[in-house]
């Protein structure tokens, strides 16, 4: 059996001939991705690991391929895209990562030797975006992509010109020497009870009542909320089965996906009160598989079809812009803020940790802390 190494220091064994064998790595074919494999043999295990040594140095820094000098930038991109991050992302990030390997980063650099592409490169590719990288240009939108945007649009590259080192087409990642913009942390807005009444107030008269209520008592993506079938209430439960999302592709058009996480499969409570109006809802429109179809295709809503409804919703009310988004924020706030534990809500929300919950709502478990002070004030106080 194969003596384990560390990884990167290959393996060694001794045969059934008596003599010792180290294999190691020696590169990957860049037109398969698969592993290039060599072996040293000598008569101790001693000598095999001097030799798997001296071996795997001479190797390092070298491109094992014939062909490295054949890839330019996209090229490149576009076999780690089918190989290595396709497979093993979900449908979105897949999308995604399309998105910026053939609109914003093959149009601008990919006709780059891949061997030539130097830290400057990308820093000017960085900044184009900034200026002017939208593709599709909405009212009052500006022309540069968000540092948001642009900060993924780095960190996939990076993921891909690892690969590239690791399999020795160039000596090193330019990435690693970028000047990165940060991404832009969105103001998190949350609606007072006041302003939530006011809100399901304006909802109602608009005839929109079960949709928005359940946004606000369960906080599901939007995504996940217009993917609701009838069949994923359970009525005597009292919960509703979160098991598909809609998501956007690149060239416009929805495509039905698991969620965003393992965790973001998940059954989710609800009051009573919701229950009843969906209920209700799905009376007007039986014949229909889904808790909310629209009433002009009887199809399911398109996401941004409910997000100029909740638009709507807002003038009507009064109230000033929120996104959709922070109706999530909204549910998430007032729960904690209730005295819900932090990793009921985490499941609630379907994020992947308790952590990442607590660090995005940490102003409302600030709350619950001063209270927490104040009560081991009071208890040491009667103690002294």
């Amino acid at each position: 059996m194969a003596k384990k190494r560390a990884n990167g220091e290959g393996n060694i064994r001794k045969r059934k001939d008596g003599r010792w064998e180290g294999r190691y790595t020696a590169g990957y074919d860049p037109k398969t991705g698969k592993r290039i494999n060599k072996n040293v043999l000598g008569r101790t295990q001693a000598e095999v690991k001097e030799k798997l040594k001296a071996a795997m140095t001479e190797c390092q820094g070298l491109d094992v391929s014939k062909v490295a000098d054949e890839y330019t930038v996209a090229t490149w991109l576009r076999m780690w895209y089918e190989l290595y991050a396709k497979p093993n992302v979900r449908t979105a990030t897949a999308n995604r990562y399309e998105l910026i390997i053939e609109k914003y980063t093959i149009p601008r650099i990919g006709s780059v030797k891949l061997k030539k592409l130097t830290t400057r490169h990308l820093q000017k590719l960085y900044k184009d975006l900034l200026e002017g990288g939208r593709i599709h240009m909405g009212k009052g939108q500006e022309k540069g992509l968000s540092t948001t945007t642009v900060h993924s649009t780095h960190l996939m590259l990076h993921a891909a010109l690892d690969r590239a080192v690791k399999e020795r087409l160039i000596p090193r990642n330019p990435c690693q020497d970028c000047i990165v913009p940060k991404p832009r942390k969105l103001d998190m807005k949350v609606l007072t009870p006041e302003q939530m009444g006011a809100y399901l107030e304006a909802a109602q008269r608009r005839g929109l009542l079960p949709m928005f209520y359940l946004e606000l008592v369960s906080g599901l993506r939007k995504g996940e909320l217009v993917a609701l079938r009838w069949d994923d209430l359970d009525i005597q439960c009292r919960t509703i089965s979160v098991s598909r999302q809609y998501v956007r592709n690149p060239d416009g058009t929805l495509e039905l996906t698991r969620p965003k996480t393992e965790n973001s499969v998940r059954l989710v409570s609800i009051p009573q009160t919701a229950v009843e109006l969906l209920i209700q809802e799905h009376d007007k429109h039986p014949d229909s598989p889904y808790l909310f179809p629209s009433p002009l295709t009887g199809e399911m809503y398109h996401p941004d079809s409910v997000v100029n409804l909740h638009k709507k919703i807002l003038k009507d009310a009064g109230l000033p812009h929120t996104r959709f988004h922070d109706l999530r924020h909204t549910f998430a706030t007032t729960a904690l803020q209730n005295g819900v534990d932090v990793k009921t809500v985490s499941s609630m929300l379907g994020h992947y940790d308790a952590g990442f919950t607590l660090r995005t709502y940490t102003h409302a478990t600030r709350q619950k802390q001063d209270e927490a002070a104040q009560t081991m004030g009071n208890i040491m106080e009667q103690i002294m």
